[in-house]
């Protein structure tokens, strides 16, 4: 049996529509923002309090403007497709527009977390994380 983290071939990845690829992105994703958190310290309520204001779906909506001058072609493909995936519903507190720009996020990340480029997950982060956190 192969190790979990390890990377999916590139046949096996073609296979994964943008919403599987977002729902292990919303994973990913939380990962990143967590360890961001962590790394601030502070009472655990208010890291889980914070956690959740960044993986809501505004939030991940404005995360992905800022990521869209950085990335290549085939990361922007992933983000049309993740764009356009039909989604059910709309959570409460966010727009149709920013529920498909999380979608989008969250498959961006996914399709990074599942092809092995984690350093590459971690420029975007950080290009999100320091621009809304710079001091």
């Amino acid at each position: 049996m192969k190790p979990l983290c390890e990377p999916l071939d590139g046949q096996t990845l073609r296979t994964l529509g943008p919403l599987e690829l977002a729902h292990v992105g919303d994973g990913a994703y939380e990962l990143l923002v967590r360890t961001a958190l962590a790394r601030r310290g502070g009472r655990v309520g208010d890291l889980h309090r914070a956690a959740v204001a960044h993986v809501a779906a505004p939030a991940q909506a404005a995360a992905l403007e800022k990521l869209l001058p950085y990335l290549n072609e085939q990361e922007q493909r992933i983000v049309h497709q993740g764009r356009n995936a039909h989604v059910h519903g709309c959570p409460a507190g966010c727009t149709v527009a920013q529920y498909h720009a999380a979608t989008a996020l969250e498959a961006l990340f996914g399709y990074l977390w599942l092809a092995g480029e984690t350093e590459r997950a971690g420029e975007l982060f950080r290009v999100i994380w320091e621009e809304d956190h710079a001091s």
